[in-house]
């Protein structure tokens, strides 16, 4: 058994809650909060077998898209102090995916 932790938009985790349901992959979804952008981003935590982690990738790179977004730094690049009043294009989005190994599952 493994567990998957996937971290995406806001924008993307209906659709792919909906992907886990249609596939029969069991998630608990968490709402979270990213440090670069400080934007909601949701969790999703993934108990499966490892003979089905190739399919649960599947659906997560299939509905979790990046995206350009126009951000006001808060500080420059140089390091100094003073922000920068124009904004700047970032990618965001897409996933954000890590797999562990599971010692034990216990259901209760």
């Amino acid at each position: 058994m493994k567990m998957i932790i996937a971290i995406v938009q806001d924008k993307d985790a209906n659709r792919l809650s909906n992907e886990f349901i249609d596939a029969n992959i069991h998630a608990t979804r968490l709402s979270t909060t990213g440090g670069f952008l400080k934007a909601g981003n949701t969790t999703f935590l993934i108990g499966i077998e490892e003979k089905r982690i190739d399919e649960a990738m599947t659906i997560i790179k299939e509905t979790s898209h990046a995206r350009q977004q126009f951000m006001n730094p808060s500080l420059n690049l140089d390091g100094s102090e003073h922000g920068s009043s124009y904004p700047v294009e970032v990618q965001v989005g897409g996933a954000t995916v890590f797999v562990l190994p599971v010692d034990q599952f216990m259901q209760f």
